[in-house]
């Protein structure tokens, strides 16, 4: 264990927040300096006294120049993530920013410059790459486990009909489902597939009625190598929360879901139907780990190495989401144009 300390300040005091002071209160090198929400009930001073934070303001401006901070958790509504990040970076603080990066391309570009001008910090939490199923599986594809990639799919499944946010703020014609959810789905399949050249996507508006957006998507995408591969996002199906997802290779497929404790993996031996009983993998995933998330980040900080998964990758998953909403409005297939910054 590091004898370095880092104040932390967390920005939004949410739901998803919890996972994060919870994250912070595991890591010993982590002392709660400072939250910040503006919610009109008491949720701020719950979360001061709960966590133990050593102060509580309504604006994050407040803590615009606080020399105490080492770095900032932000984890406020993503239309307002640039602004915010932008600021502390340029405050001269590192930052870990909750997904999505942002809800369109040229903001996640400014946050890619601003971290370069500035020379801070900033990971997106792509937090499915710190769920073990997600980890596990992608270890087995990169060991050969099911020979080479031949089409891949995963899903983001959830009902936001009971889960709206906060003042509704999920409720926003600027947050399509397949960036603020498909998200997950979209960037483990870049994370295990590389990135997709193009897409064709198609959605409709069936579930959520009063929302302004559509709440169902179905988008099929062009990898390297040949590659091909599925995501489906929906926001208002009625079923329990889950990612689903298949890897199906040439000598084996992998199936697993993000919350089921064993991965099944299903192995060709060159007998026939040998692949028809699959192994149990056991894996004991952890869904929302910002615990992995932080620590990783922290050490990352203390070691002096890069961060665990770069800022980009946060704008390339937003590149890919914002593709897949552009075919889906346009019903035509779209070239995939990443950030250069």
């Amino acid at each position: 264990m590091s004898e370095k300390k880092f104040n932390v300040a967390v920005i939004g005091c949410g739901n998803i927040a919890t996972s994060h002071l919870k994250g912070l209160a595991a890591k010993p090198e982590c002392v709660l300096y400072a939250v910040c929400d503006n919610a009109n009930d008491d949720r701020l001073e719950r979360r001061k006294n709960d966590y133990g934070a050593k102060i509580a303001v309504k604006d994050y401006k407040e803590l615009l120049g606080d020399p105490n901070i080492d770095f900032v958790i932000i984890t406020v509504p993503d239309n307002s993530h640039m602004e915010i990040a932008c600021a502390f970076m340029r405050d001269g603080k590192d930052v870990l920013l909750e997904k999505p990066m942002a809800l369109t391309l040229p903001e996640c570009e400014e946050m890619l410059r601003v971290e370069k001008e500035t020379g801070k910090r900033l990971m997106v939490g792509q937090v499915v790459r710190y769920n073990n199923n997600f980890v596990n599986a992608k270890k087995l594809v990169d060991e050969g486990a099911i020979g080479e990639l031949a089409f891949v799919e995963s899903e983001y499944a959830h009902d936001y009909s009971v889960a709206r946010g906060y003042n509704d703020w999920r409720v926003s014609p600027e947050r399509e489902g397949m960036i603020g959810g498909g998200c997950h789905a979209v960037d483990f399949l870049r994370w295990v597939a590389g990135d997709p050249i193009e897409v064709h996507a198609f959605s409709n508006h069936k579930y959520l009625l009063d929302w302004p957006v559509n709440d169902t998507t179905i988008a099929i995408y062009k990898f390297p190598n040949g590659v091909i591969g599925k995501v489906f996002c929906g926001i208002g199906v009625k079923r329990n929360y889950t990612m689903r997802t298949c890897l199906y290779g040439t000598k084996g497929t992998i199936v697993f879901d993000s919350r089921n404790p064993d991965i099944q993996l299903f192995q060709d031996n060159g007998e026939p139907k040998s692949y028809v009983t699959p192994t149990i993998v056991p894996s004991e995933p952890v869904s929302h780990n910002m615990t992995g998330e932080i620590s990783d980040f922290v050490d990352a900080m203390i070691e002096g190495r890069p961060n665990p998964i770069a800022a980009i990758e946060g704008a390339r998953t937003v590149a890919v989401c914002r593709a897949t909403v552009e075919s889906a409005a346009t019903g035509e297939t779209v070239k995939i144009v990443y950030p250069e910054v």
